[in-house]
């Protein structure tokens, strides 16, 4: 299993660029380029409760379990 971020979704369905969610929550907008791109390698608990608290979601609708692709076989 893998965390992957559905932020892309959440902004999408807004019509939020990621320069602007980045600007209505103070975030780097690196930061929220990475995690709307699923490229983010840790998920600073700061960052994903301004997400939250801005967005009015739950963290649940940013983040998203999937399973990991075994690329041993």
């Amino acid at each position: 299993m893998r965390v992957k971020s559905t932020l892309k979704q959440v902004l999408d369905e807004r019509n939020l660029s990621i320069s602007k969610c980045a600007e209505m929550c103070s975030l780097p907008k690196e930061t929220v380029r990475r995690m709307y791109n699923d490229t983010t390698m840790q998920y600073q608990r700061d960052t994903l409760g301004t997400l939250c608290k801005v967005l009015n979601v739950n963290i649940s609708d940013i983040l998203a379990l999937e399973d990991k692709k075994d690329d041993a076989q």
